[in-house]
């Protein structure tokens, strides 16, 4: 038998409205709300409502050999929150059923695990114990923001006692080996590793209604053909990809909902296929391998490193300047101020500043509400600004009722 392993990604970040200079000391709300509660009620419409209510139809119609994994940021859960109750109630009726599972990640979606491993631990335990409160499960399996994975990074996960995580199954780190088997990583072997088959994964996710696609269109039964045959290797079939694949990136006249409805049945039809969990897909198979990548890799771009967000001096310079504020915000220990650094965070801003060419050039078009990198830069850095500005009269504030207290109390 080999395993289809489902999974899907959910976020929505929270966009920034236009901050100029002038804004600076007079505007401390950051947020475009409009866009904000626009995007999430269209992607809900679009997307998480008919979907959820397929895979709920799926997984009763199939008595739980349909199992699927999602991870959604804790950005995302706050904006259905406050746009979208129902979506929220839709994943929860979802994760009731027993079929599904949700894996850890980073609350606000960033990059913290590539400059601060303190922060990228709280951000693990926050988001976990968001997990725990709306779905009632605890997180076993990791995924990293973006799939960004090291061998360093592993150990921290491993660390926290996620038993598994998922990575790309990038060709610069596999060599001649296949993504279809589980693997180990490099450093505590115990964590194991589901990486994901990107070829298929974005048959689906991308080049589904491309007609300029050699493959289109794109059957459940070719799709079958490609996964069942014995000259295939391995025993596991990972397929991730945003969730949002279905009805906002392939719009549903493209017949993505239909290829969804008839894949199960087609697949459990064969009696060599079956879906199981990220976590029950990483238990049920031992790894035959460690998996060794020194440097950081991501499932962005072909290059499949973090180049899509850190790969420029404009990137760096707000990364870098965000993350100088840690130690502020945490000595603070405010509710406002711990909000704005969540949503300063997500990966999204700095990809907004990419300045990446031909193919991946247009991807990261499609997902840029700037006219360029600069503008983006240039507003993200403003509000930063005005935000950095606020912490350090926040501290003085605090320095002096301190330095007042302590005036009284030896008085």
């Amino acid at each position: 038998m080999k395993t289809i392993c489902f999974y899907f990604q959910i976020h929505q970040p929270l966009r920034l409205k236009t901050y100029r200079f002038f804004n600076m000391g007079k505007d401390h709300y950051y947020l475009d709300d409009v866009a904000n509660s626009t995007i999430m009620r269209k992607v809900a419409n679009r997307c998480y409502l008919p979907m959820n209510s397929l895979l709920l139809k799926l997984i009763k119609q199939h008595k739980g050999a349909f199992r699927i994994s999602f991870s959604m940021s804790g950005l995302a859960v706050e904006q259905f929150r406050e746009y979208a109750p129902e979506v929220l109630d839709s994943f929860r009726e979802l994760a009731a059923t027993g079929c599904v599972e949700f894996l850890g990640e980073t609350y606000a979606h960033s990059l913290a695990s590539l400059i601060d491993n303190d922060e990228f631990v709280d951000q693990i335990k926050k988001h976990s114990a968001m997990i725990k409160k709306e779905f009632g499960m605890k997180p076993t399996t990791f995924r990293n923001t973006e799939l960004i994975y090291s061998d360093t990074i592993g150990e921290t996960v491993a660390s926290l006692g996620f038993k598994a995580m998922l990575a790309e199954g990038a060709k610069h780190i596999l060599g001649w080996k296949s993504p279809n088997f589980v693997y180990a990583n490099a450093i505590d072997q115990k964590l194991r590793l589901l990486l994901r088959n990107y070829k298929l994964s974005d048959d689906i996710a991308f080049r589904f209604s491309d007609r300029g696609w050699n493959e289109w269109p794109l059957t459940v039964d070719k799709f079958i053909s490609w996964i069942t045959p014995e000259d295939v290797p391995g025993e596991i079939v990972n397929l991730f990809m945003d969730y949002e694949t279905f009805g906002e990136h392939q719009d549903a006249s493209t017949g993505i909902f239909d290829f969804m409805a008839y894949l199960p049945k087609a697949a459990l039809a064969t009696k060599k296929i079956k879906f199981a969990t990220c976590s029950e897909t990483a238990a049920a198979h031992q790894p035959v391998a460690v998996l060794s990548s020194p440097h950081p890799m991501s499932w962005a771009d072909e290059e499949r490193d973090v180049t899509a967000w850190l790969g420029n001096e404009l990137q760096n310079e707000a990364f870098n300047k965000l993350y100088s504020l840690r130690p502020s915000v945490k000595a603070i220990g405010s509710k406002d101020f711990d909000y704005v650094w969540n949503f300063m965070q997500s990966s999204d801003h700095f990809y907004y500043m990419a300045t990446k060419w031909l193919s991946d050039g247009d991807v990261h078009k499609y997902f840029n509400p700037y006219e360029s990198s600069y503008e983006s830069f240039i507003n993200y850095m403003n509000v930063l600004s005005d935000f950095a500005i606020e912490l350090d009269k926040k501290k003085e504030e605090l320095g002096k009722s301190a330095r007042k207290s302590k005036s009284v109390s030896h008085a």
